[in-house]
């Protein structure tokens, strides 16, 4: 790569709280993308489409002609098998150690789930604004690839490129470019999962995260449009596909669908990514990238592809498994062969409280939390210490941001001793307010309402 054209510079982003036109364009993306998987007209990568249709038939989620049903029964299976039983929310069984995650996982501050680590929403009271990293949740579709950064390329190839070409990126190529620092959080579709089961009464598949598959941390990098215009973007391309450097993901039957990888329109990648390469002001630790990962801001976390190590840009549309039979809804109240492609993620708020925990009766307590949206900022947030048949409002302590969440608090006397059902809704800058139910999905993603948190009184 020549370096005569490379300058450094840096900016800190600092988007607005309002939409942006990029929301139009991303419906516009999905509902296309959709109709062109259903039609056979997209172009699949590492797995051959009669291949997954043979799949999704043997699993009675597909007819000859389209993909349709449920999709749960690809989505509960993982490297090794079924992702495991479905956990209470608030289970505080102890975390042993997680196979293929490298950094400690103290008992205090995660719960383990399957492949990945959950973090304990009241491990984050008092540590500020941004996830202290070695708090940070896991999510791991196989397990942690250990990379030697010095080695490490990024590969940006494609018919989306000018003749075709390939060009190679060293981690020191791309901190000579203009470098990005922004906040913004990463957070799991499945996040709150289990409360479909234990609020909803509804069977859902998948990992059994309660809230802590979410955390935010200050972001610096480089803008995936910069990398994109310098390996010969062209107006042909539609689509750009990321891809990790993580193992290869086996099915339950034996079947391989390649590395973690998921398409993002031309329109996104050319917005607000970024390929960042340090988390808090330090070197992405293994875990969560080393040594360069997509940030997606605001979407699910599947878009935020860790270990990165090639790009594909297209002149045709393409398809993964990630975006077309995971991290879609399905069910009876979405369409027969499933919703579009999940992008942004949707509003939630959590108290920094053990599940019952213990407060003293007739004491003035502070109760601490967050809420996030991935539409705008937190415009409000709302408490309720009596199981929601009063509200008043929660002081907020961060300025309202798109993709990054507010710290809020409230103060509360428990009159008598006894049990005490904690609320909070959040409301953000679109004007959306947390619902008290969400509409289910097979799958589990995107649940975003009101959560009953239960404390005791003693």
């Amino acid at each position: 790569m020549p370096r005569s054209d490379i300058s450094i510079s840096t900016t800190d982003a600092t988007p607005t709280d309002a939409p942006t036109g990029a929301s139009a364009e991303e419906s516009a993306y999905d509902r296309r993308r959709l109709r062109q998987w259903l039609a056979g007209e997209a172009r699949a990568d590492g797995i051959e489409r009669r291949d997954l249709l043979r799949l999704l038939t043997a699993a009675g989620l597909a007819t000859t002609a389209t993909v349709a049903g449920t999709g749960s029964a690809l989505a509960a299976t993982g490297p090794t098998g079924p992702t495991g039983p479905t956990a209470r929310a608030g289970d505080t069984a102890a975390a042993a150690a997680v196979p293929g995650i490298v950094k400690p996982l103290p008992d205090a501050w995660f719960t383990a789930r399957g492949t990945n680590a959950e973090t304990r929403f009241e491990a984050l009271a008092g540590t500020g604004h941004h996830t202290p990293t070695d708090r940070f949740f896991v999510r791991n579709h196989t397990s942690t690839p250990v990379l030697d950064a010095d080695a490490w390329t990024l590969t940006v190839w494609g018919d989306g490129l000018a003749k075709g070409r390939t060009s190679e990126f060293t981690l020191d190529d791309l901190k000579r470019l203009p470098a990005t620092t922004r906040s913004a959080f990463v957070e799991c579709a499945g996040n709150g999962r289990s409360f479909f089961t234990t609020q909803q009464g509804q069977t859902v598949s998948g990992t059994a995260w309660t809230l802590g598959a979410i955390g935010v941390a200050r972001w610096r990098g480089v803008r995936l449009g910069e990398v994109l215009r310098r390996a010969g973007l062209t107006r042909d391309a539609v689509d750009v596909l990321p891809r990790g450097l993580d193992a290869d993901y086996l099915l339950a039957d034996g079947t391989n669908l390649g590395r973690v990888r998921r398409p993002l329109p031309l329109s996104k990648a050319l917005d607000d990514v970024l390929l960042a390469y340090e988390m808090n002001g330090e070197p992405l630790p293994a875990d969560h990238g080393r040594p360069v990962r997509v940030l997606v801001p605001s979407w699910i976390g599947i878009a935020s592809i860790k270990w990165v190590g090639d790009i594909q840009v297209s002149a045709q549309p393409l398809y993964s498994p990630w975006n077309t039979d995971f991290y879609r809804l399905f069910g009876t109240a979405h369409p027969e062969g499933g919703s579009a492609p999940l992008t942004r993620q949707t509003l939630k708020s959590a108290f920094e409280l053990p599940w019952n925990a213990s407060l003293e009766s007739g004491a003035e307590h502070r109760l601490t939390g967050r809420s996030w949206s991935g539409a705008g900022g937190i415009a409000r947030v709302e408490v309720s210490t009596d199981g929601g048949a009063t509200w008043r409002h929660a002081r907020l302590h961060d300025a309202p941001r798109r993709a990054d969440w507010v710290r809020w608090s409230a103060d509360w006397r428990p009159a008598a001793p006894g049990a005490y059902t904690l609320l909070a809704r959040a409301t953000d800058t679109t004007g959306r307010t947390q619902p008290q139910t969400t509409v289910h999905n097979t799958q589990g993603y995107l649940f975003d309402a009101v959560v009953r948190h239960p404390v005791q009184a003693v």
